[in-house]
């Protein structure tokens, strides 16, 4: 909210409401977008009491296309140890990106992999497993940074503020995706949005589990009806895979790490397949 009033305070007088309604009329945003500053707007009016009649937006409700886990790899593995360890905890948590900016070492179970983030937006808490080769790169980016136990993780010398700290990582999300896309020449990549990455989390786990209830607790919603904009519609079916065949025990475990999908046996070894 402060970071939209702050913008518009750039460009127009925060006291005039007519000229904050005209300008933000005139801007090519989405009527979502449009609506959205026209509620951090609110808050302004009711603080200092102003007079106005509040425009309303219809909202446009438009399906997301859930991003391939190969896509988004290619973007996260083109970023800085930082950065590709930030963007993974979301890939496989599902985390929001103010959550990734807030954990603290304390937030943190490097042993068995798991994350206790401070929930976002009144959600309720959770457990999140972080994968096994996401893990070992926290461990080494971790081994560069001496922190105490109450110290963010991703805090720099710019910020230690968590939502400024998950604005630099989505800021920097676009910059990668667009250099990555013109570096491998597939345009395709630039239409991955950072938020994607939660979207398809929240997608796949329905996916997988066909469990909405346990959907909505790893995304920490405190409603199924937040859960429900995340689930997307996704033919996987008519998707390509990628198939792997397990021998042994420990083979099925780095399997399964790594989001493989069991799917049968068949002379005496395990077959997965994960989306491509």
């Amino acid at each position: 909210m402060s970071r939209r009033l702050r913008f518009l305070a750039k460009h127009v007088d925060l006291d005039n409401p007519i000229a904050v309604c005209e300008f933000i009329s005139q801007q090519g945003w989405s009527n979502n977008y449009k609506g959205n500053m026209i509620l951090a707007y609110l808050h302004y009016v009711r603080f200092y009491k102003l007079s106005w009649i509040m425009p309303k937006y219809q909202r446009e409700d438009r399906e997301f296309k859930v991003p391939t886990d190969e896509d988004v790899s290619k973007i996260i593995s083109h970023a800085k140890l930082k950065g590709a360890v930030f963007y993974s905890i979301v890939k496989d948590t599902g985390m929001r990106p103010i959550e990734t900016a807030g954990l603290r070492l304390k937030s943190l179970d490097l042993e068995n992999g798991d994350a206790y983030p401070t929930t976002a937006k009144g959600g309720i808490s959770r457990k999140l497993r972080i994968k096994g080769s996401t893990l070992a790169m926290l461990k080494r980016y971790l081994a560069t940074r001496n922190l105490n136990l109450n110290d963010l993780i991703f805090a720099s010398e710019k910020t230690n503020e968590p939502y400024k700290i998950a604005k630099l990582f989505e800021d920097n999300w676009i910059r990668l995706k667009n250099a990555v896309a013109d570096t491998l020449q597939q345009p395709h990549l630039k239409t991955i949005r950072f938020y994607d990455l939660r979207h398809a989390f929240g997608s796949m786990t329905y996916y997988r589990s066909k469990d909405l209830v346990y959907t909505q607790r790893l995304m920490g919603h405190s409603s199924v009806q937040h859960t429900l904009r995340y689930i997307h519609t996704v033919d996987f079916n008519s998707e390509e895979y990628i198939c792997k065949v397990a021998t042994s025990t420990g083979e099925a475990k780095q399997l399964i790490e790594q989001a493989f999908e069991y799917i049968c046996d068949m002379e005496g070894n395990k077959l997965f397949r994960k989306r491509k």
